[in-house]
């Protein structure tokens, strides 16, 4: 099979040729049809997250196509289709785990950082932890709802009840989450890069009620924000344009340093809060939810051995809505 590998960070991936594995106890073996491109796998590329182990393929916003299973595999069948997200698998045992917080499990792996992810043409994953699909979803535009999308709705519960809700950074979970956002009746401010007049549009294509640079103020307070920027001085920004009692939601992995900001803006039991991968229920709950709100992902379509170029597309913020890779047959 070929496969997209990180051997070193920071080097960029090189296509190399390895045998297909065999699935394990509890394991299956997918095909892989379709994996999204997340800003993830980019701090996985660039060595921002820590005890990478290399070599590694990247991708967790998995659509494949059941081919082996491993022993004891019953809740699975061959044919069947299924997503893999950013959690791969638990201990099951640790207070975490047994109190619904397995997003937080100190032993937790995770595809494509601490094992193997879809850039490649076959994956294995842990049964338990994959995640069932209609098999008349479009895998292309389904794979973004893996990560960008669950994280997007577990971020959203982190907003509450907010009816007006910032959304900074207008990638691929934001281009989701506004969509969930108004069908919940919410009204939603969007955040760009200043002059980002291309994606100002398009957050307002998707319902924006207002759309502008990160360094403008909204036309007035917002009840919640979430940020899914990298950007750690969008945090006092999002403060201050919050109202009293309001929310700042931090939704990545990997954000850089917070500056120091007054007590002012934090003060009036506002709060800041992060997210913090995702859980099954999430996934439960997300694509339960997807039939009633009819999500259409924007997607732009890469071969696999262009991983490289949806990267850098992605970092440069060239891609409105989700790169996907597509893999061959």
């Amino acid at each position: 099979m070929q496969v997209m590998v990180l051997e070193s960070p920071g080097a960029g991936l090189v296509k190399r040729e390895r045998p297909i594995p065999e699935p394990g106890q509890g394991e299956v073996l997918l095909k892989v049809k379709a994996c999204g491109v997340c800003r993830t796998d980019l701090h996985v590329v660039d060595g921002e997250l820590p005890k990478t182990p290399h070599p590694i393929v990247p991708g967790h916003e998995i659509v494949g196509i059941v081919r082996k299973l491993g022993t004891a595999v019953r809740s699975l069948t061959v044919g069947q289709k299924v997503g893999v997200p950013w959690l791969s698998s638990t201990c099951g045992d640790c207070t975490f785990c047994l109190d619904g917080q397995e997003n937080l499990c100190d032993s937790a792996i995770f595809t494509g950082y601490l094992r193997d992810g879809g850039y490649g043409e076959y994956v294995l994953a842990d049964a338990s932890f994959c995640i069932r699909l209609p098999d008349s979803c479009d895998e292309v535009e389904t794979a973004p709802l893996l990560c960008a999308g669950l994280i997007g709705w577990r971020a959203l519960k982190f907003a509450g009840n907010a009816r007006v809700l910032g959304l900074y950074g207008f990638g691929a979970a934001a281009h989701i989450v506004i969509q969930l956002a108004r069908h919940q009746g919410r009204r939603v401010f969007a955040f760009t890069k200043p002059g980002d007049r291309d994606g100002q549009t398009f957050a307002r294509s998707l319902g924006a009620e207002w759309a502008g640079g990160s360094d403008q103020m909204p036309p007035e307070l917002l009840d919640s924000a979430i940020i899914f920027a990298p950007v750690g001085s969008l945090v006092p920004t999002a403060l201050a344009a919050t109202r009293k009692g309001g929310r700042v939601v931090c939704a990545g992995i990997h954000m850089s340093d917070i500056p120091s900001f007054p007590y002012e803006i934090l003060w009036g039991e506002r709060s800041i809060v992060s997210v913090a991968n995702l859980t099954r229920h999430d996934a439960q709950e997300f694509f339960a939810l997807l039939p009633s709100v009819a999500i259409e992902t924007t997607v732009k379509r890469y071969a696999l051995e262009d991983a490289n170029s949806a990267l850098d597309d992605l970092r440069s913020g060239r891609i409105k809505g989700a790169a996907v890779l597509v893999t061959p047959g």
